[in-house]
C-alpha cells in the first residue's frame, strides 16, 4: 500500500521544515520503503555548503528514522496519541554524498518489536546505489 504526504501528516508528528518523508511507496508488517525528494530550496543548503550543497548526514539519518517511525505507528492502535523516540542509532555509515535533485529511497526492516521497544535496520539509496545505512532502536510512548 502507498501513502502520500497527506497520509503521512496524519501519522507522523513532524512538520516543515523537519518532516523529511515525502511518500511511503511500500508498507508491510515488517518493512517500509519511503521516499525523500532532496530539493535545493531546503533550508540546510544555504549553509551546507554554499556553492557545493550536500545533504547533512544527520538529516539523512533522521529521514530514515521518520520512515521507520511511520512503520511503527501504523502497527499500533491509536497512533495519533503516540510518539516514537529513537534511543539509539548504531552502525551508521555514509557511503556517498546526497545532493539537491537526488531522490532518497529508504528501506527499513523491523528486526525486533517487543512491548514498546523495537530495533530496525535501515538502508538509503540514490539511483539504486547505497548512500547510507544504520541500525535504529526506538520506543513507542504515549503523547502527553
Amino acid at each position: 500500500m502507498q501513502y502520500n504526504i497527506e497520509d503521512i501528516l496524519k501519522i507522523l508528528p513532524h512538520r516543515y521544515p523537519f518532516l523529511l518523508v515525502d511518500r511511503i511507496v511500500s508498507l508491510t508488517e515488517d518493512e517500509v520503503v519511503g521516499i525523500k525528494n532532496v530539493t535545493m530550496n531546503e533550508p540546510q543548503f544555504t549553509g551546507h555548503f554554499p556553492g557545493a550543497p550536500v545533504m547533512p548526514g544527520v538529516l539523512i539519518v533522521e529521514s530514515m528514522a521518520q520512515t521507520g517511525g511511520f512503520l511503527l505507528l501504523k502497527r499500533i492502535d491509536d497512533p495519533e496519541n503516540k510518539l516514537v523516540y529513537f534511543g539509539k542509532i548504531d552502525k551508521v555509515r555514509f557511503r556517498k554524498p546526497v545532493k539537491p535533485g537526488d531522490t532518497l529511497v529508504h528501506k527499513l526492516k523491523l528486526i525486533r518489536f517487543r512491548g514498546n521497544l523495537c530495533v530496525m535496520e535501515g538502508k538509503s539509496y540514490v539511483d539504486d546505489e547505497l548512500v547510507a545505512e544504520g541500525e535504529f532502536t526506538a520506543v513507542v510512548v504515549d503523547r502527553e
